[in-house]
């Protein structure tokens, strides 16, 4: 859609009286030629006349370049794009040489190229074509219409033939004559996203130290080294025997073991009652804690009377 003033500006009634049609100098070229394209008026020389020369040539020179680069694609660049499918390809890097160009590579030294495969046509009508940057922006344009991605137009370095080789402590370099050569890039991958994805559904490698959880489960769990207080030479803390704390820190340690990886036993109700008594005065004799002291621990006690 144009704008307002634009077609304001224009007489049509002249191109409908004359076959021609002034751009005023408050228009654009490029508004102009958008209004043509609406109302289906044919733009070219013979039809449009304006004073700006450089921006009238300049929308003429797109249009030419289009119609001219799609002659292009159909006949040079697409049946490079084919043989790249036959091998399972979805991208292609052309490049475009001169009609006599020659290519001589050397078969035991190639040189080194930054493209992993790339194809040459032999066009010196596409290399003059591709020589000035808007025909590339227009080339660029009609191949994203066209519907493909990665679109990358421009010029490198080619190597055509080998100048000298060296030799230098038993290594052997090849030194090429390179070119400044257009090539274009495109690619037709549809799901390029998924092939840059990283899939981490890896299958499940078991290791040789602990080759599963049931293994590490059942094995027994470590015990803790019984604690024990360092008394000075002669005697416990303050003149106390150690033995009462160490029997109960030994009796602790006993009862956690027990209860952690053996379960509580069952009474048993056939025995007759003198041996349940017994064993039960037997059993609270043996877990009876030692005697404590009344007053709070650590507690002073006098010295021993010499």
């Amino acid at each position: 859609m144009f704008p307002i003033q634009c077609y304001e500006s224009i007489n049509l009634q002249d191109y409908y009286q004359t076959g021609q049609m002034r751009c005023p100098p408050s228009v654009s070229v490029t508004e102009l030629r958008e209004a043509c394209d609406y109302l289906l008026v044919p733009f070219n020389a013979q039809t449009v006349k304006c004073q700006n020369l450089r921006g009238l040539l300049h929308e003429l020179s797109n249009e030419g370049a289009r119609l001219q680069f799609t002659e292009f694609l159909e006949d040079v660049i697409l049946p490079q794009m084919v043989a790249s499918t036959e091998h399972g390809d979805r991208e292609c890097h052309i490049v475009v040489l001169l009609d006599d160009d020659v290519v001589d590579w050397d078969e035991t030294y190639p040189p080194q190229m930054g493209e992993e495969t790339t194809q040459v046509v032999y066009s010196t009508h596409l290399y003059r074509f591709f020589k000035y940057a808007e025909n590339r922006d227009v080339a660029k344009h009609v191949l994203k219409e066209r519907g493909l991605k990665k679109i990358r137009l421009g010029m490198e370095g080619y190597p055509t033939h080998k100048e000298k080789i060296k030799r230098r402590l038993g290594k052997v370099e090849v030194i090429y004559n390179y070119v400044q050569r257009p090539f274009v890039h495109c690619s037709w991958e549809k799901e390029e996203a998924r092939s840059r994805h990283v899939d981490f559904a890896c299958p499940i490698v078991k290791s040789k130290s602990n080759p599963s959880l049931a293994s590490a489960a059942s094995d027994p769990l470590p015990q803790p080294a019984p604690l024990q207080l360092q008394m000075p030479f002669g005697g416990g803390l303050n003149g106390v025997n150690p033995q009462p704390l160490l029997y109960h820190v030994h009796q602790l340690q006993a009862n956690n073991n027990a209860n952690m990886h053996s379960p509580p036993l069952p009474p048993n109700n056939n025995i007759n009652n003198n041996g349940n008594g017994n064993n039960a005065q037997q059993q609270q004799q043996q877990q009876a804690p030692p005697p404590q002291p009344s007053e709070s621990y650590p507690h002073n006690v006098p010295p021993p009377e010499e």
